[in-house]
């Protein structure tokens, strides 16, 4: 199974390398990354579709599916439980969602170590012919150790019955993973001796808002890997009233299984709602801090065009949050909206390194 496995997720990684390898690009490292990067942010629109479409235990083992390396060869296993129960998460479909997305991992992996052998490479020829090198591998390095610690928490998200926590902890990794690879093509396209030009309150107001969307996105992963999104049926208020009966407690308590309390008991509605309650409401402190620094960029004619994305996007995020709920969570607006935020997060990195090193 193992071998199967590693086979398929080099094939899968063999059609971006050769599209990489064939290219014109006068770099093709910064190709290779970038890549990387458009597949780490199709992994991660992936896994959200997973999560959403309750793919997850699609196989319910790992790394495998019923012990083999598809669902082709554990048909029967898969059919015998769904058979046993119906409803459950067990179907071929899912069990496909869930193989696809773990291909899709491995593939993102190999093109992963493929970057720190080139970069290690290039740090090697520098040194053997006495030059300084031109970027560090040791970003390329991290970005190896990085995505065997997702890896992990993938098989653990498997291993341990979708809890929470983990669930959480594993799309912010893969949030992390997304936010290196775009430092990592910035650092190509800009040379770091390069002085900033963007003034100490543009590179701190960037900071800020990087780090309070990571926040906005660790709740709204909690409310995802808690499926609390529609414990308010309506917006801006909820459930009819501005501050509902809510269970933070229970709601926040981070080592418990899937719809329980820590001492096993099921988790009350109103714990539900403090989940959905406290992502939206943080939502709009993190609009604020995202427009305030989009808007101090669009000072910055190299920095403009980027700011104007980000604009575009925090309204776009805005809608499909407000929509998701209005439209009682369709799942095309709930992936749009896990888009969005990996949107988000790749143009704040970006932008974060360019207003440190703006030409």
């Amino acid at each position: 199974m193992w071998a199967q496995l590693l086979i398929t997720g080099l094939t899968v990684a063999l059609l971006p390398l050769s599209l990489v390898w064939t290219s014109k690009n006068v770099s093709k490292y910064r190709k290779l990354i970038a890549v990387t990067l458009f597949l780490t942010f199709d992994l991660i629109v992936f896994g959200a579709f997973t999560r959403l479409t309750d793919s997850g235990l699609g196989c319910p083992d790992w790394p495998g599916c019923y012990g083999e390396a598809n669902p082709f060869q554990s048909h029967e296993a898969i059919k015998a439980a769904q058979n046993l129960m119906p409803t459950g998460p067990v179907t071929l479909q899912k069990a496909w969602v869930e193989m696809i997305h773990r291909y899709l991992a491995m593939s993102v992996g190999a093109l992963i170590v493929v970057q720190m052998l080139i970069a290690w490479w290039r740090e090697l020829i520098a040194w053997w012919r006495s030059e300084k090198s031109r970027q560090s591998p040791w970003l390329a390095t991290g970005l190896f150790f990085f995505v065997c610690l997702q890896g992990a928490f993938g098989a653990w998200t498997v291993t341990l019955k979708l809890q929470p926590v983990i669930v959480s902890i594993h799309l912010l990794l893969g949030m992390g993973l997304l936010s290196l690879l775009a430092w990592a093509l910035a650092r190509e396209d800009h040379s770091a001796s390069e002085s900033s030009a963007a003034g100490p309150n543009l590179i701190r107001t960037a900071s800020i808002a990087l780090i309070v969307l990571s926040i906005q996105i660790a709740l709204g992963g909690w409310v995802s890997t808690n499926y609390a999104a529609l414990a308010c049926s309506d917006y801006p208020l909820c459930n009819g009233v501005l501050a509902p009966e809510m269970d933070f407690e229970h709601g926040f308590t981070l080592w418990r299984q899937l719809g329980q309390k820590a001492n096993g008991e099921y988790l009350p509605f109103s714990a539900l709602v403090a989940i959905q309650w406290a992502h939206r409401s943080f939502a709009w402190i993190a609009i604020g801090a995202i427009v305030s620094v989009a808007c101090l960029a669009r000072k910055k004619p190299t920095l403009s065009p980027l700011a104007n994305k980000i604009l575009m996007v925090i309204f776009a995020q805005l809608m499909t949050g407000i929509a998701t709920v209005y439209f009682s969570w369709p799942l095309l607006i709930a992936v749009l909206h896990n888009a969005g935020a990996a949107a988000l997060v790749l143009l704040l990195t970006m932008l974060n390194y360019r207003a440190r090193h703006a030409a």
